[in-house]
């Protein structure tokens, strides 16, 4: 099985989802422009313990399911500084995965398939409106597309779209987004943002 460059992150990428990056590390600006050059993407990886910049004496435990991420822009305003921005595709499952020599984590990714179309059943359709009035202020307030931090084109009457913006967007535990990245019924894990968001009053 080819070994997939991975990056992980303190936070969790889904599909569909946008990830600004910041690269300075020569770790990682080794294996981006190698991606850059390819044309290929790199595996995100949520990091259960350890920091996102390596330090000689640390340890990072990676998650065991991540998100592919394609490189759809990117700039380098100075040597050894690249900034880019991504989107995730596909999830996958890593049945292993290995730390090299200067820090770089390689991975044996097993894909996930993606979520199956499941319209947005109508007990949860106060989800997606929620979410759409947060697309709508943003626009309003003019924030450029390349800031937006949630990417076009938007699936506001697909359960598994709006599911991963809310779950992307909510301050979660990184166990709790984990959780909601493996489960495979799109419905299921919009019912669970549903429940999450009704419980604070947010859905009002």
């Amino acid at each position: 099985m080819t070994m997939t460059p991975l990056f992980p992150l303190g936070t969790t990428l889904f599909p569909g989802g946008v990830l600004p990056l910041r690269v300075f590390e020569v770790r990682y600006l080794d294996m981006v422009k190698k991606c850059i050059a390819d044309g290929d993407g790199f595996g995100v990886v949520a990091l259960l313990s350890g920091k996102e910049v390596r330090t000689p004496d640390g340890e990072e435990t990676l998650a065991t399911h991540g998100t592919m991420a394609r490189i759809d822009s990117w700039t380098s305003p100075m040597p050894g500084l690249i900034h880019m921005r991504c989107t995730g595709t596909g999830r996958f499952e890593l049945a292993g995965a290995e730390c090299g020599q200067f820090g770089l984590w390689r991975g044996r990714a097993t894909p996930i398939a993606d979520d199956p179309s499941a319209p947005i059943p109508a007990k949860l359709q106060s989800v997606a409106n929620r979410l759409g009035q947060f697309i709508s202020g943003l626009q309003k307030d003019r924030v450029p597309e390349d800031e937006m931090p949630i990417g076009r084109p938007y699936f506001l009457d697909e359960s598994g779209w709006v599911a991963n913006r809310w779950a992307e967007l909510l301050p979660l535990p990184v166990t709790t987004k984990q959780y909601l990245l493996t489960m495979t019924d799109p419905v299921e894990r919009l019912a669970w943002i549903h429940d999450y968001l009704q419980q604070r009053g947010a859905l009002n």
